[in-house]
C-alpha cells in the first residue's frame, strides 16, 4: 500500500468538528483548512452560550486574527464550513433531524474537542460536561455510514501520574458508564466526599 500525505487523505472528506471556538479548536480549525485545502467540508458544532446564538459565535471565531494567514492563502476557504447548531450538554446534542441526517450520510471524521479544562469544576458537572458529552459523540458517530475516525481531544492531564505520556489507549481507572450512572443516585454532598478521597 503507497503512503499518502496528509492533505491526500482529507481531500474530498466531511469532518466534524467540535469545540471549534476554544483555544485548541481554533487552531485546529485553521490548521485543517490551511493545510488541506482540498477538504470538502468542515462541519462546525456551536452552540449558544451567554446570549449569544451559535451564528454570530462561528461569525466571531472567523474574525479571529488565527486566520488572517488562511485568509490570505486561501480567500474563500470558509465557504467550505458548514455550522452546526448543537450542544453536547442537550439531549439528542440539541441538533435538527435535517442535520443529524446529514451528519450521518456526509461525515467521514469527527475532531471531539468539546470539554471544559476547568479544575475547580463540581464532579458533577465536570462529568456531564467531559463524559456525558463524550458518550452523546460516540452516539452520533455511531450512526455515521462513512466514518473513518474519531479523535477524541482530550486533557493533557488524565494521566498526570506518568513520566512520559505515549500515543496510545490507556486504561481507565473507573468504568465511565458506572461514573455517569452514579450521578444518577449521589448527592452533592456524597459526590463531593468522593471527589476529596
Amino acid at each position: 500500500m503507497s503512503q499518502i500525505s496528509v492533505a491526500e487523505y482529507y481531500a474530498g472528506k466531511s469532518i466534524l468538528v467540535t469545540g471549534a471556538t476554544g483555544f485548541m479548536g481554533k487552531v485546529l480549525v485553521e490548521k485543517l483548512l490551511r493545510c488541506c485545502p482540498e477538504l470538502k467540508t468542515m462541519y462546525v458544532m456551536v452552540r449558544e452560550k451567554k446570549g449569544k446564538n451559535a451564528e454570530s459565535r462561528l461569525n466571531a471565531l472567523m474574525e479571529n486574527q488565527v486566520f488572517e494567514k488562511l485568509l490570505e492563502q486561501y480567500p474563500k476557504a470558509f465557504n467550505k464550513v458548514k455550522l452546526i447548531c448543537g450542544d453536547t450538554l442537550a439531549e439528542g446534542l440539541g441538533m435538527s433531524i435535517s442535520d443529524v441526517e446529514e451528519l450521518e450520510r456526509e461525515c467521514q471524521i469527527v475532531f471531539n474537542n468539546a470539554a471544559c479544562v476547568k479544575f475547580d469544576l463540581p464532579l458533577r458537572e465536570a462529568v456531564k460536561v467531559n463524559t456525558v458529552g463524550l458518550l452523546r459523540m460516540l452516539k452520533l458517530a455511531e450512526g455515521m455510514k462513512k466514518l473513518e475516525a474519531f479523535v477524541h481531544i482530550s486533557t493533557a492531564f488524565c494521566h498526570d501520574e506518568l513520566e512520559v505520556l505515549e500515543e496510545k489507549m490507556y486504561p481507565s481507572k473507573h468504568n465511565p458508564l458506572d461514573v455517569i450512572d452514579s450521578l444518577k443516585w449521589m448527592d452533592d454532598e456524597m459526590l463531593n466526599a468522593s471527589q476529596a478521597t
